[in-house]
């Protein structure tokens, strides 16, 4: 039995309690002021020790995920979209979308938020209990291609095959090399084989992806892989970067804003939880 001498903290540190050594004195002062069970007092300390775990994890995977920046599903604004409602993007938000191995190309001009709703998608995920990455297609051809070079191919596809969500952001943004394709091939059959989601944002419709990659029928492979299990959204909004001047053209007028459903599947609300301080916006 532990001497009762030893410091409670002590013991809540040798529990491995990160968070109870912190909070349980204003506890104690809270639950004497309003006459808590000894019950309550326990479950009160042991629910904010789960809080913190999970906020804890959360901002870790965020930080492996390698986001340029968190945005969420509530953040986005999709009164600016005619095509796009948060209803389309509902299976997306759900388990099933890592579990079933689903992919998911934007498809829209620059500043249209694809990056903002597959960080918001990918982040979903991690709330749901996966991990993921984000890297631009011009930075994964760069790693990938250097790789091959050197004879490491194997071991750097490992960084892009083993986690659960891979978003690969600006396909066709700028030029690649010969290597491009090749090494696109590998990321996408593995993660395919695998059944891995993934997330790809383009300013190009996949059929000009061969142009992109300067090889029509390895593109069309590609492509193939990724829409077997998958679908692409078009964002058709005006850019959010220049909107205030009015150059783009708001979705027509009459064009119907009822939340489309997928497969039979009733529009749903998937409201985030409580942003964690400690992530950056």
């Amino acid at each position: 039995m532990i001497p009762a001498t030893i410091p409670l903290e002590t013991m809540l540190r040798r529990l491995h309690l990160a968070n109870a050594p912190r909070i349980y004195r204003d506890l104690c002062d809270q639950a004497e002021r309003e006459s808590w069970s000894y019950y309550d007092f326990l479950a009160t300390l042991v629910a904010e020790e789960i809080a913190h775990r999970q906020q804890t994890r959360l901002q870790r995977l965020a930080r492996k995920a390698r986001f340029p920046y968190l945005k969420t599903i509530e953040e986005f604004n999709f009164t600016f979209q005619a095509t796009v409602r948060q209803s389309l993007l509902g299976s997306y938000l759900t388990p099933d979308f890592v579990t079933e191995g689903r992919c998911l190309v934007l498809h829209g001009k620059t500043g249209r938020g694809k990056t903002h709703l597959a960080i918001a998608i990918a982040y979903r995920a991690i709330q749901n209990g996966f991990d993921a990455l984000f890297c631009t297609a011009a930075a994964l051809i760069d790693a990938l291609s250097g790789a091959a070079a050197s004879g490491r191919l194997r071991e750097a596809l490992h960084d892009y095959i083993s986690p659960d969500v891979l978003v690969i952001d600006e396909v066709g943004y700028l030029a690649y090399g010969p290597d491009a394709p090749n090494v696109l091939f590998h990321v996408v059959n593995e993660r395919h084989q695998k059944r891995k989601a993934m997330l790809f944002t383009t300013n190009k419709p996949t059929e000009g992806w061969g142009a992109v990659l300067h090889d029509h029928d390895l593109a069309e492979v590609i492509v193939d892989r990724i829409l077997e299990r998958g679908r692409t959204l078009k964002l058709d909004g005006p850019s959010y970067r220049t909107k205030h001047l009015g150059l783009d053209e708001l979705p027509q007028a009459g064009v119907s804003t009822t939340p489309a459903r997928i497969s039979g599947i009733p529009p749903a609300e998937f409201p985030e939880p409580t942003r964690y301080p400690g992530i950056a916006s």
